[in-house]
């Protein structure tokens, strides 16, 4: 089949546009390619541009314009650049923001901050409702959780392991490939284990969530893409970042993960009863008591 005869998907409104265009790109038609390279470019040109001056840059028809425009589920030309004027408020799309060695300070803290805020806000509008839903309820019956991750996930999987006592959750988080097997295998109907893999292709991880659900527990699995490890999960999180393999990359995966856990326990911290919040209350103010305040040297 040639990119002609491909149809596009719909984006919904909420997504950045910028984003949209760099993963549509390779499905479009050759000239409605020739549209996305120029915007994605330079986006604050194409931002000040009219229809006829967008073609003209890109060296296109205007139909084709327009076309481009419903190709990547905008209702058209103005459409387009209110959503691109979105984007561009939100920073740079993932494309510009390639570290180098020849970058300034500057201009590490601008491509790194502009490349977080970008993926975040495209893994916070890729994140399914439902199945964050049926997370939180299946973590509220829990008896106990066990999160399992190697490497970076292993960072989110121990972030998790101590907020999630602060709800009244037993929970462990076990860092060693046989220890994870152990933990696994021990588990029972009525716990939870949260798998975390960014590539959903870790086979010590595959193989925790297999165990783990041999012996009846709820498997949730956080996931960036569709993986293998779905198959193992009664529930799939998929925590989708934007692709960059550049070297000079910050782990934006772990980041958006990081946030996933702290919407899963913020939601449970309240869905919990006014006793809870009391006893949470009486922890916070505890812990107030062993810092200084601001009077102190």
């Amino acid at each position: 089949m040639s990119s002609r005869d491909v149809t596009t998907p719909a984006r919904g409104p909420s997504e950045n546009v910028l984003e949209v265009v760099r993963t549509l790109r390779d499905s479009l038609r050759r000239s409605d390619r020739k549209v996305a390279d120029v915007v994605l470019a330079d986006p604050r040109r194409i931002l000040n541009a009219t229809v006829a001056e967008t073609a003209e840059i890109a060296e296109v028809s205007q139909p084709t314009v327009i076309r481009f425009c419903a190709a990547i589920g905008c209702q058209g030309f103005q459409d387009f650049k209110l959503r691109l004027a979105q984007s561009l408020a939100l920073g740079t799309p993932a494309t510009h923001s390639v570290l180098s060695g020849s970058d300034t300070l500057s201009e590490v803290v601008e491509k790194i901050f502009d490349y977080t805020i970008t993926s975040l806000d495209w893994a916070r509008h890729h994140l399914e409702p439902g199945p964050l839903e049926a997370a939180v309820e299946a973590i509220l019956k829990a008896g106990h959780i066990e999160f399992f991750g190697h490497g970076a996930s292993g960072i989110v999987a121990a972030d998790a392991q101590q907020k999630f006592p602060l709800f009244g959750i037993s929970c462990g988080a076990q860092i060693d490939s046989h220890q994870q097997i152990m933990a696994a295998s021990m588990m029972k109907p009525g716990q939870v284990a949260v798998v975390i893999s960014n590539t959903g292709r870790t086979r010590s991880i595959i193989e925790v969530a297999r165990t783990a659900r041999e012996t009846g527990a709820t498997v949730i699995g956080m996931t960036g893409a569709d993986a293998p490890l779905a198959l193992y999960c009664d529930i799939v999180l998929k925590v989708e970042t934007l692709d960059n393999t550049n070297i000079y990359t910050p782990t934006i995966s772990r980041i958006a993960a990081l946030a996933v856990v702290d919407v899963l326990s913020t939601a449970v911290a309240l869905r919990r009863d006014d006793a809870h919040r009391k006893r949470f209350a009486r922890m916070k103010q505890r812990l107030n008591e062993l810092r200084f305040n601001n009077d102190a040297p």
